[in-house]
C-alpha cells in the first residue's frame, strides 16, 4: 500500500455547538476555507475559521486540520483507523469530519507537531 498524502490546511479552526432547536447562523458560510454545519436530532455542530466565530459564542478554538488527499473510493476500508489509532496511542485527541471525497482530522494546534511526528512515519505530510 502506498503512503497516504495529508495536507495541513493553513487556517485555524474552531468548533461551536448549538442546541437542536436553534437555527444555524450564516457567519460560517462567509469563510473561503473549510467549514461544516452538521445537524443531528440532538445538536448542531459548526466547524469554521475561528476568526469567524463571534466572541460571545462558547466554542473550542485553536484547531488545525489535516486533509487526507482524495478523492477516496467508498470501497476503501481502514483509512481513518490507520490514522486515528496511532494518534490515540500517542494521547492525541482529534475531531473528525468526512465529506463525499475525503476526511479531515482536526487536532489542537499545540498537538500538531507531535501528531506530525506520529503520522509522518507512514504518511507524507505537506
Amino acid at each position: 500500500m502506498h503512503k497516504l498524502l495529508l495536507t495541513l490546511l493553513p487556517e485555524k479552526l474552531g468548533i461551536y455547538r448549538l442546541g437542536k432547536n436553534q437555527i444555524a447562523p450564516d457567519w460560517p458560510i462567509s469563510s473561503n476555507g473549510l467549514y461544516s454545519i452538521t445537524r443531528t436530532a440532538d445538536e448542531i455542530s459548526i466547524v469554521c475559521q475561528e476568526e469567524n466565530i463571534p466572541e460571545e459564542c462558547f466554542s473550542e478554538k485553536d484547531f488545525r486540520a489535516l486533509k487526507v488527499e482524495g478523492p477516496l473510493d467508498f470501497k476503501l476500508t481502514g483509512i481513518l483507523t490507520s490514522l486515528l489509532n496511532p494518534l490515540a496511542e500517542a494521547g492525541i485527541s482529534v475531531f473528525v469530519l468526512s465529506t463525499y471525497d475525503t476526511d479531515y482530522i482536526l487536532i489542537k494546534a499545540e498537538a500538531m507537531e507531535p501528531a506530525r511526528a506520529v503520522l509522518g512515519k507512514f504518511c507524507i505530510i505537506k
